[in-house]
């Protein structure tokens, strides 16, 4: 192993990509973890959603696209999403800052959010905290 290496990935990879102001921002977000989907997952919204940890000022409503990747899951899944939830910088209880996103209506995502619950399994039922409630 080579001292550029990391022992260990980190759960959350997080990878904002440039686009010109009039088009929706594009994140790529990769769960390395079951841990770390669960703490970003809502399932509270009918369609499903992710929080994303951003520092970039969104509004809400605001579109967003996103390129998510699930534990142990070589698929990459499109999702357009819109920003339902804020959560700013120096949140109360150490919150980090982020905006959560809403996943759309439509078959490809309720596919993904089935395979999200799906690998969550029975950990969807928890009461440990997540990044959003």
């Amino acid at each position: 192993m080579s001292d550029h290496e990391p022992t260990s990935p980190a759960p959350l990879t997080l990878m904002s990509l440039q686009q010109p102001t009039n088009r929706p921002a594009v994140i790529q977000l990769v769960f390395r973890e079951k841990g770390a989907l669960y703490a970003a997952y809502m399932p509270v919204l009918a369609e499903g959603g992710v929080f994303v940890p951003t520092t970039r000022d969104y509004r809400l409503g605001e579109d967003i696209y996103l390129l998510l990747t699930l534990p142990d899951d070589p698929q990459r899944y499109p999702v357009a999403g819109k920003v339902v939830w804020i959560t700013p910088a120096n949140a109360s209880a150490g919150r980090t800052q982020g905006v959560g996103v809403r996943f759309p209506a439509d078959e490809k995502t309720r596919v993904l959010r089935l395979r999200i619950e799906e690998v969550l399994g029975t950990s969807i039922s928890s009461s440990k905290p997540t990044q959003t409630i």
